[in-house]
Parts: structure tokens; C-alpha cells; sequence
């Protein structure tokens, strides 16, 4: 299997909105969409059962691919962040029986849902240990009464740690805005921390901003979505990004390397 390992830098293209959105712009063909991010030299892929049954002879065995396991109600009955009940809907050995090179959980820090979410990180890091099959954990502080600004460093390097600390190979988290605040978290975990791309961003500049200065901070990559397949060309937001992650280039001649504009 061509897993990321522990020690990568890379662009993981996260495919799993529609299991919560259901039909979201961009991903209206998935299959489309892995060609071109695949072609462009994404380095994984973190998606649903559905698309990777659908689409194995795409995925499997071409770049390493995460299935995402966990769930909860989706957006027609809950917000993000904010959910009452979470759960394992996926196994291990389904994982095993598509042939992925990872998985995905979720860990809400905070939540209602935040010790259910550790107990099926615990368990699956368990089940996960016989074969190596790692661990990715997306750590995230929720707004509540005892984490009044999830973006703030101490509660994001808190999760990221917490995400550890129940066996995560991998931890994906949200950026703190600087590279200064950022440093707390990847110093806090000794996982390697990749950012998630949440929302779009205003412009392709803001997303390859944010990503320069997690790398500075000692980030190791991105997992982002929307902020790749819902821009005009995602296959050079693609290249952009790698030429951040994987070269060290700065914002500006990624984005002349992408042939970016904005």
C-alpha cells in the first residue's frame, strides 16, 4: 500500500462533504474531480465509502486513500460543530476489505458528542495497530462554555494533543491565523499536523497564505476541499500548493506556478 507516512509533507484532497451536505457545488462529479487533482499530484485522498466503492479503479493504488469511518446527522438536522450524537459507521475491516491506506475520525473537543468521538478514536486505533493502517484524527475545539474561541492556539494545540494522546498517526486541524499562534499546536503534538481548509476562502492568495504560514509553523501539509474543488481550476491550486508544502516556495511564485491570478 503507498501510505503517507508519518515523516510526509503533502496535499490530501478531503472528498467526504456530500455524507453531511449531500449535493454540494463542486463535487457534483466526483470522478471528474479525481482525475483532474490526481493528475495535478495530490499526494492522498480522504474520502467516503461511497466514492471510493464507486470509484476504487480511480483511487486505489494510485496515491494513498483515507476512508473517513465516523458520522453524524447531517445538515438537514444539525450545524457543524454543534452535534448531539456521532458515531462509527464504518470498520475497520471494511476499510481493509476496499483496500485504503488509512482512515479518517473525527474528535470534537468540547462538544456534546466529545467523549463518543474519543471512545471510537481509542477503538479504532486499536483495531488499527495489527496492520499499521493509520490513523488520521481531525482535532477540533468546538464553541462552547469552556472553549469560547475554538480558533484560539491553546484550545487547538489542546485538541490536537488530545487527538494524540488517544492514538492518532495523523492529526488535521484548523490554522490559528498566524505562524506564531500555529507553532503552539505543532509543538504541543508530536503527530504531524496538517491544516483543514474549512469554508472557501475569499481568494486563492488567502488559502496559499494560510497554508505558507502553517508550513512555517511546522505544519506538514493540507487537507483541504472546497478550497481545491470549488475554485475555477483545482488542478492548479494543486500545484500551487505543493510548490508551498513540498518545495518551500513562497505565496507568490506558487502562484506563478499554478498560473494562478487570485
Amino acid at each position: 500500500m503507498a501510505r503517507l507516512t508519518l515523516g510526509d509533507r503533502g496535499v490530501v484532497i478531503a472528498m467526504d462533504h456530500a455524507r453531511a451536505f449531500g449535493a454540494i457545488a463542486g463535487l457534483e462529479d466526483p470522478g471528474a474531480v479525481l482525475d483532474r487533482v490526481i493528475g495535478a499530484g495530490a499526494d492522498a485522498i480522504m474520502t467516503s465509502y461511497g466514492v471510493i466503492k464507486r470509484f476504487r479503479d480511480r483511487l486505489v493504488g494510485r496515491l494513498p486513500v483515507y476512508l473517513r469511518l465516523d458520522g453524524g446527522p447531517t445538515s438537514y438536522r444539525e450545524d457543524w460543530l454543534r452535534y448531539s450524537e456521532w458515531s462509527l459507521l464504518h470498520t475497520v475491516e471494511d476499510a481493509r476489505r476496499l483496500g485504503v491506506d488509512g482512515v479518517c475520525l473525527m474528535a470534537f473537543i468540547g462538544s456534546k458528542v466529545e467523549l463518543r468521538t474519543l471512545e471510537i478514536v481509542a477503538r479504532v486505533a486499536g483495531d488499527c495497530i495489527a496492520d499499521g493502517l493509520p490513523v488520521m484524527v481531525e482535532a477540533l475545539p468546538c464553541p462552547s462554555e469552556r472553549v469560547p474561541n475554538p480558533l484560539d492556539a491553546d484550545a487547538m494545540a489542546g485538541a490536537c494533543r488530545i487527538a494524540f494522546e488517544h492514538g492518532a498517526d495523523i492529526v488535521k486541524t484548523y490554522y490559528t491565523g498566524s505562524a506564531a499562534s500555529f507553532r503552539k499546536v505543532t509543538a504541543a503534538c508530536p503527530a504531524p499536523v496538517f491544516i483543514a481548509g474549512g469554508v472557501k476562502m475569499d481568494t486563492i492568495r488567502a488559502a496559499l497564505e494560510v497554508v505558507h504560514g502553517s508550513v512555517e509553523a511546522g505544519g506538514r501539509g493540507v487537507v483541504f476541499g472546497r478550497n481545491i474543488w470549488q475554485a475555477p481550476d483545482p488542478a492548479a491550486v494543486v500545484r500551487a500548493l505543493g510548490a508551498i508544502i513540498r518545495d518551500g516556495k513562497g505565496v507568490d511564485e506558487a502562484m506563478q506556478i499554478g498560473a494562478l491570478r487570485n
